[in-house]
């Protein structure tokens, strides 16, 4: 499974984003996906994820009722929608596939596939 990650940007504190992440092949719908952040000198954190088709969705605290996932599988795309950026937001965000289970589903090394990560900047 190949991933690209796209729709980051600059934008304002209270401002909304859409991050869009494309898979190829045609098992998209068997795998989770999530998203991850990071930031310089700090270790990838879990942002929210999607359990395959018609499974479950969890959040990181941070992001709750703010961040949406959800995914298109007729479009084999996952999507995060951010609203209410706050400035500790920044970061880049990456897509990430795979099958962890629900316990292990916020640590980055269960995962199985990244996409290349998309800037996230918002200012204050």
């Amino acid at each position: 499974v190949q991933l690209q990650a796209s729709g980051g940007g600059l934008v304002q504190a209270g401002s909304s984003l859409r991050l869009s992440c494309a898979a190829s092949g045609r098992t998209f719908a068997r795998y989770a996906m999530g998203w991850f952040r990071q930031t310089p000198g700090k270790e990838r954190e879990f942002v929210a994820a999607s359990r395959k088709s018609g499974g479950s969705t969890h959040y990181a605290d941070s992001v709750k009722g703010r961040f949406t996932i959800s995914r298109d599988n007729t479009k084999n795309t996952a999507y995060l929608q951010m609203n209410s950026l706050e400035p500790e937001d920044t970061a880049v965000y990456y897509c990430a596939a795979g099958s962890p289970i629900l316990s292990q589903i916020r640590n980055s090394q269960m995962w199985d596939y990244w996409g290349q990560g998309t800037q996230v900047t918002v200012s204050s």
